[in-house]
């Protein structure tokens, strides 16, 4: 499994955009580490970091949601608080269960699943809101 960063995922908000690109650094971290086979030592590093910076990255994107009064807001919300109960889940499996290879395999289904597609489909839908708006 890889997933990069690649332009097309970029919203137009540099930064917004820069704290995605960090979320891929990190992710690429545990990605590189299972596969050097030490991937149980990168798990609870990446959900650690996700729970402090994703918090933080979230408030940003949703506090510029409201500020342009973008419609989809709620829904849009919706998504963060089912990604950080999913992170605060598979954090509370490490905690009691340890790195086993099933969390590890776990862990980046979760995360490269949900990243790409959110990005994809709803951050890119909320740039499009966003530029709409500028052009008006």
């Amino acid at each position: 499994m890889n997933i990069e960063w690649t332009s097309d995922l970029a919203i137009g908000v540099t930064e917004i955009d820069e704290q995605h690109k960090e979320i891929f650094r990190r992710f690429d971290r545990l990605l590189t580490a299972c596969n050097e086979g030490k991937g149980n030592e990168e798990v609870l590093k990446l959900l650690l970091f996700l729970e402090d910076y994703v918090k933080e990255h979230f408030t940003a994107e949703e506090e510029l949601q409201k500020r342009s009064d973008y419609p989809d807001y709620p829904a849009h919300k919706s998504q963060h608080v089912s990604f950080m109960a999913n992170v605060d889940k598979l954090t509370r499996s490490f905690r009691d269960e340890g790195a086993t290879l099933p969390l590890v395999i776990q862990t980046n289904r979760t995360l490269a699943d949900w990243l790409i597609q959110h990005i994809k489909r709803v951050d890119t839908a909320f740039a499009r809101y966003l530029r709409e708006q500028k052009a008006s």
